[in-house]
């Protein structure tokens, strides 16, 4: 049998899957261009594992060549103050930059993973004026881009435009979790911003989700079963007790 030509989506375009360096994906990829004179737009996301509040995503393009910005890496390897630091430096300098919130009702509505798919092609499309591709950390491509894309495994520890993206929504979204730490202070979403820490899921028992948890989530499902079940065993002793006869003596 003979084998099966690759799709051509259109010319000088392609697809393909690549085994080494961690595997990538490409999707619509100008093979005639010189890669050095492309501007890549660094695309990451923060927050798509914890049970309450958005995942965030950022893209960031900076000017082909050196990447104007010192110390960059993945946000998970530095700390809050190395990461706010570099935030400053990261939107002064890039030639594009663009932070999307995805918020808890979209993530229950559609899924987390479609849901930072999403995000990730509303930030690019916040971004295509001045990119020439998307290069996405992880193994998936969003549909209908507005510009050619590959996905790198790894890429927050392998790409600095990936880097910078990370620094930006890890940023952004520990910034937001303060914010909903002021209205829910009972959650300690400015310790854990979220994520299934045992405090938070003692918290979780103890007060039942807020409308910041994601009821997508097995554990905030859980946790609201339980606060749903002993509401319900509340009202039915309130219930008997105003059944009781009074015996006076």
């Amino acid at each position: 049998m003979r084998p099966r030509a690759p799709p051509k989506p259109w010319p000088n375009c392609w697809r393909r899957r690549v085994a080494e360096n961690g595997g990538q994906l490409e999707l619509g990829i100008d093979a005639t261009r010189d890669p050095r004179t492309l501007r890549i737009a660094g695309v990451d996301e923060a927050g798509r594992g914890p049970l309450a509040g958005p995942v965030v995503v950022a893209a960031v393009v900076f000017a082909p060549g050196r990447t104007p910005v010192n110390g960059l890496d993945d946000s998970k390897q530095l700390n809050a103050a190395r990461r706010e630091q570099l935030y400053d430096r990261i939107v002064e300098r890039a030639l594009a930059w663009h932070i999307e919130f995805v918020e808890v009702e979209e993530i229950d509505r559609i899924n987390i993973f479609q849901a930072t798919m999403a995000g990730m092609a509303r930030a690019i499309a916040g971004v295509a004026h001045c990119a020439d591709i998307a290069r996405i950390d992880g193994n998936s491509l969003p549909r209908r881009l507005p510009c050619p894309a590959e996905a790198w495994i790894g890429g927050d520890a392998r790409d600095r435009t990936i880097m910078a993206a990370s620094i930006l929504a890890k940023v952004a979204r520990d910034r937001h979790m303060l914010a909903l730490h002021a209205r829910w202070p009972q959650y300690g979403f400015d310790e854990h911003k979220g994520y299934s820490t045992p405090a938070h899921l003692a918290a979780l028992t103890a007060h039942g989700p807020c409308e910041q948890h994601r009821r997508s989530f097995a554990p905030v499902r859980a946790a609201a079963g339980l606060c749903a079940q002993e509401a319900d065993d509340l009202m039915m002793m309130a219930g008997s007790a105003a059944a009781s006869p009074i015996l006076i003596v």
